[in-house]
C-alpha cells in the first residue's frame, strides 16, 4: 500500500498555472466553488465597509484583503475569502503570498463547502492562534464571529439578519471602532 503523499505549497504554485481555483487544505489541493452572486455580493459589501479601517495609519488601521493566500506552513495555505492584518503589527503593505499570521480571517460560505469552513478551517486557525474567525452565510443571512479565549474560539458575536433594521448597526469584534451594516452586506440596501 502506498503512502498518501501531502501536497505542498510548491505543488499548490505548479496547479495554480492552470487557472483553475484552488487552495491546499491540510496537504491536499482543493478546487474552490464557483463564485456566486450571493457570495460575491457579501464579499465586495463588507471589504467596502472596511476602507476607512485601511486608510487608517498604524494607530487603529488594517490590512484588509480578499481572496488572499495565506501560507500557514508547506501543506497548508488557504485563500480566505477576507483577512486582515493590524497596521501596527505589520507596518507596511504586504506584497505576493502572505506568509504572517493574520490578526482575522472571514470566510462566506458556498454550497458543498461548508464542511471546509465551518469545521476545517475553524479549527486550523484556532490551532495556528488566528485572533478572530468570522463565519458568514448569505443563504441563511448569519454572521458568527469567533473570537481566541484561553487558545480556543469561543462565540464573541452571533447575529441572523432577516430584519435589515436589526443589522444595518452592528459593532463586531475585533473591529470595535467601526459600525457594520449587515443589511447591505446581505444586500438588503
Amino acid at each position: 500500500m502506498e503512502a498518501l503523499k501531502l501536497k505542498t505549497v510548491d505543488d499548490l504554485l505548479l496547479a495554480s498555472q492552470q487557472g483553475e481555483r484552488i487552495e491546499l487544505i491540510n496537504g491536499e489541493i482543493v478546487k474552490r466553488p464557483m463564485a456566486r452572486s450571493d457570495h460575491a455580493l457579501a464579499q465586495a459589501g463588507l471589504s467596502g465597509q472596511f476602507l476607512p479601517l485601511w486608510r487608517k495609519g498604524s494607530d487603529g488601521g488594517w490590512w484588509i484583503m480578499s481572496e488572499i493566500s495565506v501560507r500557514y506552513n508547506e501543506h497548508h495555505c488557504p485563500a480566505h475569502d477576507l483577512a486582515g492584518w493590524r497596521k501596527e503589527r505589520v507596518p507596511h503593505r504586504p506584497t505576493g503570498m502572505m506568509e504572517i499570521l493574520p490578526d482575522w480571517v472571514c470566510e462566506i460560505t458556498s454550497p458543498g463547502h461548508e464542511r471546509k469552513d465551518t469545521f476545517t478551517q475553524l479549527l486550523r486557525l484556532q490551532a495556528y492562534q488566528v485572533p478572530y474567525y468570522w463565519l458568514i452565510s448569505p443563504e441563511d443571512k448569519t454572521l458568527i464571529a469567533y473570537e481566541l479565549d484561553n487558545g480556543r474560539y469561543r462565540v464573541a458575536f452571533s447575529v441572523e439578519c432577516h430584519d435589515v433594521a436589526t443589522c444595518s448597526q452592528l459593532i463586531i469584534p475585533p473591529f470595535t471602532g467601526q459600525v457594520l451594516d449587515f443589511g447591505y452586506v446581505f444586500g438588503d440596501e
